[in-house]
């Protein structure tokens, strides 16, 4: 699936959030959207998946206009994972993954064979197969995330929206969800607030600031020294990795940066 945005902008009582936004996701490509807090990253993505409604502009999968789709058809287009998304309900593993086959159900259906299945097919995928029946609230919170992503998958989608998915869990964690993402080998478009994370999982990213895009490209495109110190206002140390060959970012404290 292919996702288009062309000139798009979103205001709340006359205060613009985005400005003039364009940029294309193709099919396959993993894409990371990186900037301060509050430049607007959580905005589009809600833009996006119909949450909100741009001011001005178009969003487009394949071709079709957003607005051209149904809750439901766009469900089956589109999963989201947002960083709320577990809430406090207290239902079993397997119940919650099976949430992710509305799209694909009438409201009077019982539970498939089918269904049931692919639910239990994405709880393989994630490393939960043994947790069905284990509640939701009783597990960690990567489990938990586990759980949302086993979700996700079970609507069968080809386009997942992350709103930075490994928000507040720990290095094990976070790497264990972006590899599970990674091995999906499906279209990506992720909120990231780990930088070393996006330089690392995602094929491009782009940069926001105050609503808009500062720069996109690859991450050794985006993450440059300039880039850091304009719009975080941090100085850093890129090289390198020698094990994934991908870039590494090292933080400059003040009390040590050069003068």
């Amino acid at each position: 699936m292919k996702l288009k945005i062309e000139n798009l902008s979103f205001e709340i009582d006359d205060t613009k959030i985005l400005n003039d936004i364009n940029f294309e996701i193709k099919k396959g490509e993993f894409v990371g959207i990186i900037g301060p807090n509050g430049c607007g990253k959580s905005t589009l993505l809600k833009n996006i998946y119909n949450i909100l409604t741009p001011t001005n502009g178009s969003i487009f999968i394949d071709n079709t206009p957003i607005d051209g789709f149904s809750s439901k058809e766009l469900a089956k287009k589109i999963s989201t994972l947002t960083q709320h998304s577990g809430g406090d309900f207290d239902f079993s593993i397997i119940d919650i993954v099976l949430m992710g086959r509305y799209a694909h159900s009438s409201i009077f259906s019982s539970t498939s064979k089918k269904d049931l299945e692919i639910a239990k097919g994405a709880l393989e995928k994630v490393g939960l197969s043994h947790f069905e029946k284990r509640s939701f609230l009783s597990l960690s919170g990567g489990e938990q995330q586990r759980v949302m992503i086993a979700r996700a998958i079970a609507g069968e989608n080809d386009f997942f929206i992350l709103d930075e998915p490994t928000n507040h869990l720990d290095i094990r964690y976070q790497l264990e969800i972006m590899d599970i993402m990674k091995s999906l080998d499906i279209t990506m478009f992720s909120a990231i607030h780990d930088m070393n994370i996006a330089a690392t999982y995602c094929d491009k990213l782009i940069l926001l600031e105050e609503g808009n895009i500062i720069a996109i490209g690859t991450p050794a495109e985006v993450l440059s020294k300039e880039n850091f110190k304009n719009v975080f206002g941090v100085e850093v140390y890129l090289s390198k990795n020698p094990y994934t060959n991908k870039l590494s970012i090292n933080y400059i404290p003040k009390c040590f940066s050069t003068k």
